[in-house]
């Protein structure tokens, strides 16, 4: 039919063109016509909201509003339009001639399915058309992700290894080096059976489930109030599984005082891990706690990062004093540069070693700068290993968990 015809006189109309006058778009009535021959229809930009609000327009395939840099005073009436058609469950073509890209995205954005610019390129209303018109592909079962698996106790109880790691200051890498040194123990060569749980201490801002992509659960929350309680059951039911390897306790869903465990709950929850995993890895808050004590004693290995700046210096200084003053194991401590110069900067190697001597300890590890892939593998929820794996920090990282996984293998056979 032609836009002179009444719209409501034909049943048959299965679109209509909507505008301020459709005759403006010559090319569209054509491309209209070679598409639908008369099954279609024109509206105003006055008459549309009221005629696609009644019960004869749920009948209409789509609509096509046209429009160009006069209509662009009209957004609003334009955009009450396109929700309107969408509530009747008509789909919604824009054909804009010379409309700034600002309001385009505004009415992409309120709903409209396709977009087309005028004069109407060869054949693409109907190719639009037909996209409208193909079925919504039918959603594939998902399995249940890994992550959300159950996690079965251990059926041996185990003495499982302890690996604590602090940050100095802010920044300097320890939940990454947490969550990746966990990961590279999880996926030992030749080790199909070992158990890794990977626990976030930082009850406040703990980020290892961001890291891993891993929702933060209540069952957290309800373990750590009620640690007496506690048994294998509950500890792994509040675990989260990341790619069935890696069991997570993650940070708890709201921020909690970081005295909200005691030195005995602490204990506990640690007992529990070694009981049920070979390997537990403790991503420790920056600050030191009441508990801070339990941790170092009960870690087999307490890494420290630190990096060559004023602010890992001074705080280094600051817990060495409060862990002599408390007769605390502070030799137990073993620091990792990150971020570390290279090989080559003999300048930065001299500062490394002015710093080792002024603060009267030993950097055992130097770990090189993993650059953007370490912070797009955080921001993307995955491991370097996954993620970037031939990044030099990555590298260094799966060295120093074979290294702990080797000497645990050897005291192990010793004992």
């Amino acid at each position: 039919m032609t836009s002179a015809d009444p719209i409501a006189q034909s049943p048959q109309i299965l679109a209509c063109t909507i505008s301020r006058d459709v005759e403006n778009f010559d090319l569209l009535i054509e491309d209209m016509e070679n598409v639908l021959g008369e099954a279609w229809g024109d509206l105003s930009l006055q008459e549309a909201s009221e005629f696609l609000s009644q019960p004869e327009a749920s009948a209409m395939e789509f609509v096509a509003i046209a429009m160009d840099e006069s209509d662009e005073d009209q957004i609003p009436q334009i955009e009450a339009i396109i929700h309107t058609a969408r509530d009747a469950g008509i789909k919604v073509i824009l054909i804009t001639e010379n409309v700034s890209a600002n309001q385009l995205h505004q009415l992409l954005r309120s709903g409209a399915e396709e977009f087309l610019p005028y004069p109407l390129p060869e054949g693409e209303l109907a190719s639009a058309v037909e996209r409208l018109r193909a079925p919504a592909p039918a959603p594939e079962p998902q399995e249940a992700p890994a992550r959300t698996k159950k996690i079965a106790p251990s059926r041996v109880n185990t003495d499982g290894v302890v690996l604590a790691v602090q940050g100095m200051a802010g920044g300097t890498g320890a939940t990454t080096m947490a969550v990746n040194l966990a990961w590279e123990l999880a996926n030992m060569k030749g080790d199909t059976g070992t158990r890794v749980a990977l626990l976030d201490m930082n009850h406040q801002f703990g980020s290892v489930g961001t890291y891993l992509d891993l929702p933060r659960r209540d069952a957290v929350h309800e373990l750590l109030s009620d640690i007496e309680a506690m048994d294998d059951e509950a500890f792994c039911a509040s675990l989260v599984q990341f790619e069935d390897k890696l069991n997570v306790l993650t940070a708890p869903p709201d921020i909690l005082p970081m005295d909200y465990l005691s030195q005995g709950d602490v204990a506990a929850l640690i007992e529990t891990a070694r009981h049920n995993f070979d390997y537990v890895v403790v991503d420790m808050p920056s600050v030191i706690t009441q508990w801070t004590d339990v941790v170092l004693n009960s870690a087999h290995v307490y890494l420290a990062m630190i990096e060559l700046e004023m602010r890992s210096a001074q705080n280094t200084l600051r817990l060495k004093r409060v862990l002599q003053a408390e007769d605390l194991p502070f030799d137990k401590i073993r620091f990792i540069l990150n971020r570390a110069p290279k090989f080559t900067d003999l300048t930065g190697r001299s500062r490394i070693k002015r710093l080792a001597e002024s603060l009267g300890i030993s950097i055992d590890v130097q770990m090189p700068d993993g650059g953007k892939p370490v912070l797009q593998a955080c921001d993307h929820g995955q491991p370097l290993a996954e993620s970037a794996a031939k990044n030099p920090l990555r590298k260094e990282i799966a060295k120093l968990a074979a290294q702990l996984h080797e000497l645990n293998q050897t005291t192990s056979e010793a004992a």
